[in-house]
């Protein structure tokens, strides 16, 4: 089944289409880069070096916190816009579908995990000092999860042709693993394909019985008989305990 990917301009800022999670993350990011650059306006912006993930810091000197702080600085207004636009075009499905707090769970473990894989890879690679910031890995993460739950659904690659969910992600995921096998370009892809993974390894344990395309179709039929057993326990409270019920 496919969905389409036009949206109701009539109810655009309803929570439908930022619920709490998403419009969280949206801010928080926002905020934190205005302040980065007003510190670095003011000469200040150094301090902002302390929460970016540096392989270094973290294995000798134990700056765990680095880990979750990195995802929220950005290198510029572009880096910011691509990953906010990416996050709340494919997050909104995922936390609507799983609600805010798997969501979040989800969200923060695949940038935890991307950002492990990145300091593993450089400690190994000698790069001691290399300094990552953004969002990218737990934003590759939701797009991994979107196009394991959704494969069917089409989306405008670049904006303007449309393709599938599932090949959406792999050709993603393809552009990632070249980034990490050539030379150094300024991108973590070593981090994006970390987030992907952790995401993967996440859905993999949750649904351990399901084949991976199918879980969407499990999935709704999962919230299909929930939404059921919610109206009959409403209906009984207040319906006198007269039917019908649904069945």
């Amino acid at each position: 089944m496919r969905y389409s990917t036009r949206y109701r301009l009539n109810s655009f800022f309803s929570s439908d289409n930022f619920p709490n999670g998403v419009k969280w993350l949206l801010i928080i990011n926002t905020a934190v880069f205005l302040l980065n650059y007003l510190a670095a306006q003011s000469g200040f912006g150094e301090i902002f070096n302390l929460f970016a993930l540096v392989p270094r810091a973290v294995i000798f000197h134990l700056a765990i916190w680095q880990l979750f702080t990195y995802l929220f600085l950005h290198g510029g207004i572009w880096h910011l816009l691509f990953n906010m636009l990416t996050l709340w075009m494919f997050g909104v499905t995922l936390e609507r579908d799983w609600g805010t707090r798997k969501f979040l769970k989800y969200y923060f473990l695949c940038s935890i995990g991307a950002g492990v894989c990145d300091v593993l890879v450089n400690a190994l690679l000698g790069n001691w000092h290399t300094s990552t910031i953004g969002a990218s890995g737990a934003i590759y993460g939701v797009l991994l999860a979107f196009g394991v739950l959704y494969p069917e659904t089409t989306i405008l690659f670049l904006f303007l042709f449309p393709i599938q969910a599932k090949f959406f992600v792999m050709i993603y995921g393809a552009i990632a693993l070249l980034g990490a096998m050539s030379v150094n370009s300024g991108v973590s892809n070593v981090a994006h394909l970390g987030g992907m993974l952790f995401g993967l390894l996440y859905l993999k344990v949750r649904f351990p019985k399901v084949d991976t395309y199918e879980i969407r179709r499990w999935y709704r039929n999962y919230k299909m008989q929930r939404a059921k057993k919610k109206f009959q326990v409403y209906m009984r409270k207040h319906g006198s305990g007269r039917g019908p019920w649904v069945n």
